[in-house]
């Protein structure tokens, strides 16, 4: 649909968006999963991941000027704003300048997924030699996960179906474990009987989240991203646990595009499809059925 074009306020970045990143979240906030906890203008714009160039700033910004390249996140969903769009405003704190040796499509897939990576490294404290197993290690975080952790010195053990061992192993894991062929706790003990020092676990819920502790060694670290910890039930274990939530930041923004202009960090962009092509696009996600990260071509 068309919309007025947006005007920045103050301390606000108006963006002609190139490129627009699909994240799990955009069709969650669609379907309503959020509930009052995220209240919604409407029409609701949907999108959080963008890049492109700016078009103009409001009053009080200073770390940008007409014409920089930018990327961040765009979702507001208060007021009804998002990045599946042509012009975007969103909060100079929420941007960072975009990496200048890749293209707009490959710095939308970045924001959301790649903060999200950058602090599980930091907050599961994974050092040189620590042993990280990581479930659901294929998806856009995970992607993110295994190559941070791997130029910590991390021993990565990636959860993959065959047809993706390949690329997890070229992405830095150590080695890779079918989920389909037998229980994954089972699986990994088999082959690593003191356990893991890190359990990153972005699909199960709390029942398999549970049964998957059992591969942490004594006082060792166990993360879900959907909430499946209990903290009581883990520190009864010796385990330090917890549920993720993400802190983004236009520091982190900063680190992650100097981490992909130095060649440390690659964004796999599985599929790249109109704006048109979003709903269809969203579906997939949803479903399941995305391979790497979505981005919306503006």
């Amino acid at each position: 649909m068309d919309l007025p074009q947006p005007e920045p306020g103050p301390g606000e970045v108006l963006v002609r968006l190139s490129a627009a990143g699909l994240n799990p979240v955009d069709w969650k906030l669609a379907d309503g999963m959020f509930g009052d906890a995220v209240p919604a203008a409407f029409p609701l714009v949907l999108g959080s991941d963008g890049a492109g160039e700016v078009l103009a700033i409001g009053n009080g910004v200073r770390r940008f000027t007409v014409g920089d390249a930018v990327f961040g996140q765009f979702q507001r969903p208060e007021q009804g704003g998002g990045s599946y769009c042509e012009l975007a405003v969103a909060d100079e704190s929420r941007l960072a300048h975009a990496a200048r040796s890749v293209t707009y499509a490959t710095s939308a897939g970045l924001p959301t997924a790649g903060m999200t990576a950058y602090n599980l490294v930091e907050e599961t404290r994974v050092t040189e030699g620590t042993r990280v197993l990581l479930v659901g290690a294929t998806g856009g975080v995970g992607t993110f996960v295994t190559q941070l952790a791997a130029g910590r010195g991390a021993e990565v053990i990636a959860t993959a179906r065959p047809a993706k061992a390949e690329l997890m192993r070229t992405l830095g894991a150590a080695e890779t474990v079918d989920h389909a062929a037998g229980p994954l706790a089972d699986q990994v003990l088999a082959a690593h009987p003191d356990g893991v020092d890190v359990l990153i676990d972005m699909v199960g819920g709390p029942a398999e989240f549970r049964e998957l502790t059992r591969t942490v060694r004594d006082g060792g670290t166990a993360v879900s991203l959907l909430g499946s910890a209990d903290a009581d039930e883990l520190t009864d274990n010796n385990l330090r646990g917890f549920n993720f939530a993400n802190r983004p930041s236009p520091q982190l923004l900063e680190i992650l595009a100097g981490q992909v202009d130095a060649g440390r960090l690659t964004v796999l962009v599985g599929r790249e499809v109109s704006l048109e092509e979003a709903p269809e696009a969203l579906e997939a996600s949803r479903s399941g059925r995305a391979q790497g990260k979505t981005v919306l071509a503006i």
